[in-house]
């Protein structure tokens, strides 16, 4: 996977790289087809204290985009935010994507019906 982590308005130091790469190991566990991501680490003048810290990821996976962002005032917080936001939505993409594969109910053979004996 080619990840590209980048900060705006932050200096994005190793300590917040390995974590960001660490968390997003979680990720692969549940689905390996993913072929880039971007990640943006920023620092926002937002009003409210608790949201100033943002952090923005879009994935390109086998079939689909994903893009999932999460705010917090401390930025581990908002990376373990969006991390979890992150995993469900590649959870659930990957039970699309192996759902349509099962033969429907009207094309199953049907059970044999027994007649009691007379």
């Amino acid at each position: 996977m080619n990840l590209k982590i980048s900060g705006h308005h932050l200096e994005v130091t190793p300590a917040l790289r390995e974590y960001v790469i660490t968390k997003l190991d979680r990720v692969l566990r549940h689905f390996d087809q993913v072929i880039d991501g971007n990640v943006v680490l920023s620092v926002d003048n937002h009003k409210e204290k608790d949201k100033r810290q943002k952090v923005e990821v879009n994935l390109h996976l086998k079939g689909k985009d994903i893009f999932v962002e999460s705010a917090n005032g401390d930025m581990y917080a908002a990376i373990d935010l969006m991390v979890d936001k992150l995993d469900r939505q590649v959870v659930r993409h990957k039970d699309r994507l192996q759902g349509h594969q099962h033969e429907s109910l009207k094309y199953q053979p049907a059970a044999p019906i027994e007649v009691p004996p007379q």
